[in-house]
């Protein structure tokens, strides 16, 4: 079990309950190897949240593609963790459609506090729709008082990370945000 899985075992445990139907379940799913009995999981009525986001997550890391809806709605989940196990899961699918979900993710503005991980993924997966997301992300959050200034900072860092000059702009114009200068000084450095 790698540190990923081991992470993500140790946080549902207590979400799959004490009751020994539940108890079986969970070990189940840790050590099944069967992809179709995992993928079952995803589309059985009743199952509960951990059960799906367990099963996932062990698809994505296998390149199962079956498991790319349920990710995608898990990298925009209200709670961290969650959302970081699926991006984990998402970057090692493979599958071409993620980049463009991330980017989706990280440019609704109406969700831009759940950001954070859609914006690392794409500086991870470096993919055509990265920097243009990253960009337009970031111009979202350049307000005076926008509370998402860890979705900022990450996409700072992204550009940063990318040194595609079409960033120059935007990470200009984080300069003037003390939360963001040294990061987006650092970026601009790298775009030279």
């Amino acid at each position: 079990m790698d540190e990923e899985l081991r992470s993500l075992a140790g946080r549902v445990r207590g979400e799959a309950g004490i009751s020994a139907v539940e108890q079986v379940a969970y070990e189940r799913l840790l050590a099944t190897e069967d992809q179709d009995e995992l993928a079952g999981v995803l589309i059985e009525t009743q199952r509960p949240l951990w059960a799906r986001e367990v099963a996932a997550f062990r698809l994505g890391c296998a390149g199962d593609r079956r498991a790319f809806e349920t990710l995608v709605l898990l990298l925009n989940h209200r709670e961290p963790q969650r959302c970081a196990s699926a991006a984990y899961a998402l970057a090692r699918l493979g599958d071409p459609r993620t980049a463009r979900a991330a980017a989706a993710l990280a440019t609704n503005a109406l969700r831009t506090a759940y950001a954070l991980h859609p914006v690392r993924l794409l500086t991870e997966l470096r993919a055509p729709e990265t920097v243009p997301a990253l960009i337009a992300t970031l111009r979202g959050v350049l307000k005076p008082h926008d509370p998402n200034w860890r979705v900022a900072l990450a996409c700072v860092e992204g550009l940063g990370q990318l040194r595609d000059k079409r960033a120059r702009p935007v990470l200009e114009a984080a300069l003037d945000h003390p939360r963001l200068t040294a990061a987006a000084s650092a970026a601009l450095s790298r775009l030279t």
